[in-house]
């Protein structure tokens, strides 16, 4: 299985998420950009893009009651769903451009938590197949080692 596809499945464990996310869009986005014809691999690219961002953004939610990152994780999900090109992501994803400034603001999170927004934003600025693969490699890698056990440790 791809980094990309075992980060999905780490991010997404419930039942409910499992049917809801992991549609066979979010799930073929790496095999599809892989044997793309050139001129539809921008497209591929960014459903890769929103897929793994997803998965990222479901990890952050997971640590914390993050609000923020539930919002725009339904963004990433309805354009990787409904979006049939680059300017249709873009739209969908522009049209709620304030959630994502939203994502940061008020937002605390621990270390993990850093490290994940850090992947998240490495995914946006992401500019070729071989960065996404590699975000997703590290991804699992960090997901592996997360526990969603200890929410308000440093709280007490």
């Amino acid at each position: 299985m791809l980094p990309y596809e075992q980060l999905l499945h780490l991010a997404f464990t419930s039942p409910n998420d499992v049917r809801y996310y992991l549609t066979p869009t979010a799930l073929r986005a790496a095999d599809e950009l892989r044997t793309a014809p050139p001129a539809q691999r921008p497209f591929r690219f960014e459903q890769v893009r929103l897929g793994l961002a997803m998965g990222l953004l479901k990890l952050v939610s997971e640590l914390g009651d993050h609000d923020a990152s539930r919002q725009v994780l339904d963004v990433l999900h309805r354009a990787l769903n409904e979006g049939r090109s680059p300017e249709d992501i873009d739209r969908i994803v522009g049209r709620e451009a304030k959630l994502f400034d939203r994502l940061y603001e008020n937002l605390y999170v621990n270390e993990e938590g850093e490290e994940l927004l850090n992947l998240f934003g490495r995914t946006l600025d992401a500019d070729a197949p071989e960065l996404l693969e590699e975000i997703a490699f590290e991804g699992v890698e960090l997901a592996r080692t997360l526990d969603f056990s200890h929410d308000d440790e440093d709280n007490e």
